[in-house]
């Protein structure tokens, strides 16, 4: 019987294999460490629940207020879609270990073979791969299998085994902070965006609500890993009132791969989520997209068991992908590069955040990983709002630097 072997089983790597095992191939994931839990901000759109039958005790918090605050503006407006509906109109808050685990544990449930240990390496043959991988004792074993799906993050050796490069790659740094009651109550239903120099140069801060505490971090560009600490120490000094005397829980980093790579697929190999830089630029999104990608992978390579080239698996994967995500990965990553990189940007996008017609678009984008046309009508009063507020905050920006 023809097997396919997924490296990784965080929730990319545990729907490739739930899916493999759903369409009855056999199926081995390989993880480095079970007791492993990925740092995250844990902010999943609703609809993963539905595409995957996930149960909703999953979730933490149900937020159903945004906040948006720039070093000028403070923007607040409730989750809500061009067609509001209780059930789907909120952004989930999971804890990785416990989301994570239930995916994988399906997935052995289905029957997929899993195997805690370190992958070495992959070789690949015109028969089929042989992974080497070293267990907990230390010691090393092979693994021979018709393809392999790279679900092992940013620093994938899947994809150096192919030989590819490392992609560019941002740090997200944060803290759980267990509140008292009084201050936990304020955060119930709300997840907080910030903005500015000193708490993220080029992406943002957050703060995201858990079932006992939140989790406040920032996110930096490519080369400021040094400066995570002291940015997510500002922020913490900057929400001193909302966080009040947190305990501690949990400091937490990780590297997000913010390019996608310009092939996803290979002879008999894969790549999704993190491993493929498939992270979105603007919001550092990553849960649904490596769910997304690690089902499609798996769909194309059980497709084309009998010939799993690089030809074949493009066509059901990369072209399948990119014909459904293009436009809201290009459009999201052009909303980065004017969003925040400057103060006048990031004053510009807070106070459009205060528009309901922008409001709806990003989530009904979110809810729906779709970037749908809005109506010309509608296009054209946004265009129109955004010069007036772009020439209000560039006068701002004049006098105040006059002033000085």
């Amino acid at each position: 019987m023809a097997r396919v072997l997924v490296v990784g089983s965080s929730v990319g790597g545990s729907t490739a294999a739930n899916t493999l095992r759903d369409l009855g191939v056999e199926t081995i994931l390989l993880e480095r460490d079970l007791n492993y839990v990925k740092p995250c901000g844990g902010a999943v759109p609703p609809r993963a629940f539905t595409d995957w039958d996930l149960p909703h005790d999953l979730i933490d918090r149900k937020v159903t207020i945004a906040v948006v605050c720039s070093p000028r503006h403070y923007s607040e407006f409730r989750v809500l879609s061009s067609h509001p509906a209780p059930e789907t109109d909120f952004i989930a808050m999971v804890r990785r270990e416990k989301f994570d685990r239930y995916i994988r544990d399906r997935a052995v449930n289905k029957g997929a073979e899993l195997i805690e240990g370190k992958l070495e390496h992959v070789e690949f043959g015109p028969q089929g791969i042989k992974a080497t991988y070293e267990d907990k004792r230390n010691k090393t074993h092979t693994v021979e299998a018709d393809a392999v799906i790279g679900a092992d993050g940013a620093y994938s050796v899947v994809a150096r085994s192919l030989g590819l490069e490392r992609l560019p790659m941002a740090v997200a740094y944060q803290e759980r902070i267990r509140l008292p009651p009084q201050a936990m109550a304020y955060w119930e239903k709300r997840a907080a965006l910030y903005l500015g120099d000193d708490v993220s140069p080029d992406l943002y801060a957050w703060v995201f609500p858990k079932y006992d505490h939140v989790a406040a971090g920032i996110g930096a560009g490519a080369g400021k890993t040094r400066e995570a600490r002291q940015l997510l120490a500002n922020l913490k000094h900057k929400l001193r009132d909302q966080l009040g005397e947190g305990l501690s829980v949990k400091f937490e980093a990780h590297h997000l791969p913010m390019h996608p790579r310009k092939h996803l697929s290979y002879d008999r190999a894969a790549l999704v989520g993190d491993a493929a830089g498939l992270v979105q630029q603007t919001s550092g999104e990553g849960i649904y997209w490596a769910m997304k990608s690690g089902e499609m992978a798996a769909q194309a390579i059980a497709r084309h068991l009998d010939a799993p080239t690089a030809a074949n698996l493009r066509k059901d994967y990369d072209r399948a992908w990119w014909k459904a995500y293009r436009s809201t990965y290009f459009f999201l990553e052009f909303l980065q590069r004017i969003s925040y990189n400057s103060d006048l940007q990031r004053e510009i996008f807070a106070r459009m955040c205060d528009d309901p017609d922008v409001q709806r678009l990003t989530f009904d984008g979110y809810l729906s990983k779709h970037i749908e046309p809005a109506p010309w009508t509608v296009q054209m009063r946004m265009t129109k709002n955004w010069l007036s507020t772009a020439v209000k905050e560039w006068m701002h920006a004049r006098r105040e630097k006059a002033g000085r």
